[in-house]
């Protein structure tokens, strides 16, 4: 099973991190088949996902985000590439002032159509 491990610094804070953490779950719900579980707590939060052949936790902070996916065997042949393009497109995001809304604009613009709400809840 290959594993990916994709640690990024940011000076958004928890509110604008976890804007942005929640529309990466519903992206990934809408476009990439991913069942994903928001979980808010009061200094962190954690985006579970899941689709057949991968899975994992991004885990979001005042400063930085975490991501750890474990990729099923067909998935594991790309992983070099899946990795690439998810640090390639969050970095991007990273540069720019409000990041949620340039990640709306270039999904729309990238599929027509904006992304479904993904589940969220409070952790206890």
């Amino acid at each position: 099973m290959a594993e990916i491990h994709i640690t990024r610094d940011h000076a958004l804070g928890l509110a604008a991190a976890r804007k942005l953490a929640f529309k990466w779950a519903e992206a990934a719900e809408a476009k990439l088949g991913m069942e994903c579980t928001y979980e808010e707590g009061k200094t962190s939060d954690v985006v579970n996902f899941e689709r057949p052949g991968a899975n994992g936790e991004l885990k979001v902070t005042k400063d930085r985000f975490v991501l750890d996916a474990k990729l099923g065997f067909l998935l594991g042949a790309f992983k070099d590439r899946i990795e690439l393009e998810i640090v390639k497109n969050l970095d991007e995001l990273l540069q720019h002032k409000e990041p949620h809304k340039v990640f709306e604009k270039e999904l729309a613009r990238r599929t027509g159509s904006p992304a479904k709400p993904a589940a969220r809840k409070k952790k206890a």
